[in-house]
């Protein structure tokens, strides 16, 4: 994923803060787009995690709270997807970027079916296991813990990224 450009959804950014992994995260991309529609979802929020993104302005490889040029494509995504996934969408697609990182089942197969990759927390965490820049030691209480903050998963997705066997 290194040398990559990537647009974050709000999702992502929120979780992979409350898991403690977001600056670890920022360092296997080259370029990261955070849009505007992805801003505005944040700043609705009031705790550490907005303060955590907010401060993502001043890293040199941030491009923080982009707008898309392409508005009616925005526009049609945002009739079946939240604002922030339509943006970060429509960016990636705009910027040529490498990857659009979602975590939204709806938004994931749009994105898709519009030609642009998709990861989502659990990919950019196992991606962080893999180079060792992060260790989980029990898979299965990391999956407790990603319940407890509000991540939504089935457990055989859960189990699928993470090769375990039921």
């Amino acid at each position: 994923m290194e040398g990559l450009i990537v647009v974050f959804n709000t999702s992502p950014l929120i979780f992979l803060d409350r898991l403690g992994y977001l600056e670890k995260s920022l360092t296997l991309f080259q370029t990261i787009i955070i849009p505007k529609g992805v801003l505005d979802e944040i700043y609705v929020k009031d705790d550490k995690m907005k303060e955590d993104i907010v401060d993502l302005k001043n890293r040199q490889n941030v491009l923080f709270g982009l707008e898309t040029e392409l508005v009616k494509l925005y526009k049609a995504l945002q009739e079946r997807l939240g604002k922030g996934e339509a943006e970060a969408i429509s960016l990636a697609i705009e910027k040529n970027a490498d990857l659009v990182v979602l975590d939204d089942y709806a938004a994931r197969k749009t994105a898709i079916e519009l030609g642009v990759e998709v990861k989502g927390t659990l990919g950019i965490v196992k991606k962080l296991m893999k180079d060792k820049e992060i260790e989980i030691k029990d898979i299965k209480e990391f999956y407790e813990k990603l319940i407890e903050i509000g991540f939504r998963v089935r457990k055989n997705i859960f189990d699928s990224i993470f090769a375990l066997k039921r």
